[in-house]
């Protein structure tokens, strides 16, 4: 019973001194809701980034590409044999095809594995994009247009064009902005492209893409696989590697080491290929996580300045309280709930804030190579920031309330 009848009462201290002081109450809250909103924002930007870099990667990159590596030559006579041979070592990668023996039973035995959800071969061809008297230099995918579509999303890519033309001219090219822009074609007209076999094709212009990273729009086309195998002046079974989605992306180093040793192959999963921008992905992710909750802290440091000054005037009403009988913790209870209760009002308005920042930002268009801004609506972020804006309110909350709990009511009675 006690218990019962004690919990109404702290609930009702609390609220009265939120009440009677309105504008520390206000101050508090603001801060907190400065805190999250900035956390919240900062922190979807981050996740922008990562959305967006990862869609940059993955339109050129596959999660797992399966190739011929290179090899390093090595000395006839092993250094380490006993004799009077003077031995002479030149380390170079062995010249060797780069061509994988038998694609389609690889590409079959792939397709069979759980987990996997696209296999395509492809061919890459350097080549120069003839324009008069001047060679554009890129790159030319040979591709099967239908699963390297739904691989690489070139199908939602294409500002021009069909994608079902490049199924029907075998002679058709689908070419970055870029590159059209350079040339001053557009879809229909026919180009000359030579191949680094010094092999030159005529090409008819099909359609026209666009990607988020401006240099494949400058540089990269896509024609059909056996046109790229002319132009290397290759047989019909030419494959230079099979390019692997799976479900789970993330998981694609596993997938790697298992289709290496299936396959005896190299495979070579996305973060492999892209480790030094995922490390500066990863450094950028880290400094906006720490900017943001250090300004959640201070917003923290604001709430407990704001209970200690309560406390402080309020000395008098703490010791005729715990004369009363109120325990140490009833104390801290009070204040606990005061400092609370002024964080919810301050992460309620604070996720308000947050959306409209975030959903605003988001409708700004930046350019054609851009796209919109790079932010997204993540709601484990705001589940997050609502999280960590009441835990370092709790921790504002308690320090302050654990001195109120500690008064000696005598001492501040004799005073």
């Amino acid at each position: 019973m006690k218990k019962q009848y004690r919990h109404p009462i702290d609930t009702h201290i609390s609220l009265r001194y939120i009440a009677a002081n309105k504008k520390l109450t206000a101050v508090a809250s603001l801060g907190v809701t400065i805190g999250v909103t900035i956390f919240i924002f900062m922190n979807s930007l981050g996740s922008g980034f990562v959305k967006k870099s990862n869609t940059a990667i993955f339109s050129n990159t596959p999660h797992i590409r399966v190739y011929n590596e290179d090899h390093i030559s090595e000395p006839i006579v092993a250094p380490n044999r006993p004799g009077p041979i003077a031995l002479i070592s030149n380390p170079m990668v062995v010249p060797k095809s780069d061509r994988i023996i038998n694609p389609n039973r690889i590409v079959a035995l792939l397709r069979a594995q759980r987990g996997v959800s696209i296999v395509t071969p492809e061919i890459a061809v350097r080549v120069f994009y003839n324009s008069g008297m001047s060679q554009i230099p890129g790159d030319a995918s040979g591709i099967e247009i239908y699963p390297a579509s739904k691989m690489f999303a070139i199908a939602p890519s294409m500002v021009e064009g069909r994608l079902e033309d490049l199924q029907t001219h075998a002679n058709g090219i689908l070419l970055g902005v870029g590159i059209a822009a350079k040339m001053n074609v557009k879809t229909g007209d026919n180009i000359s492209i030579t191949s680094s076999r010094n092999v030159t094709k005529t090409m008819k212009v099909v359609g026209l893409f666009r990607t988020s990273n401006a240099n494949t729009n400058k540089t990269k086309s896509y024609i059909q696989i056996q046109a790229a195998q002319q132009l290397l002046r290759e047989t019909a079974g030419y494959v230079t590697h099979i390019d692997v989605n799976v479900t789970d992306f993330t998981k694609a180093p596993q997938y790697a080491a298992k289709f290496s040793a299936l396959t005896a192959y190299k495979a070579r999963d996305w973060q492999e290929a892209n480790s030094d921008q995922l490390s500066g992905f990863r450094m950028r992710s880290i400094i906006i996580f720490a900017m943001s909750l250090s300004i959640l802290l201070v917003a923290g440091f604001g709430t407990y300045n704001i209970l200690n000054m309560a406390i402080t005037h309020r000395i008098n009403d703490i010791a005729i309280l715990k004369a009363m009988g109120f325990q140490g913790h009833d104390v801290i209870k009070i204040f606990v709930l005061q400092g609370m209760l002024m964080a919810l009002l301050g992460i309620s308005a604070g996720l308000v804030l947050a959306f409209v920042m975030v959903y605003g930002a988001s409708r700004i268009y930046m350019g054609a190579d851009t796209g919109y801004f790079p932010i997204v609506l993540d709601y484990t972020v705001f589940l997050n920031g609502s999280l960590f804006g009441l835990a370092v309110a709790f921790f504002a909350s308690y320090l302050p309330a654990r001195k109120a709990a500690n008064v000696d009511p005598v001492s501040i009675f004799r005073k």
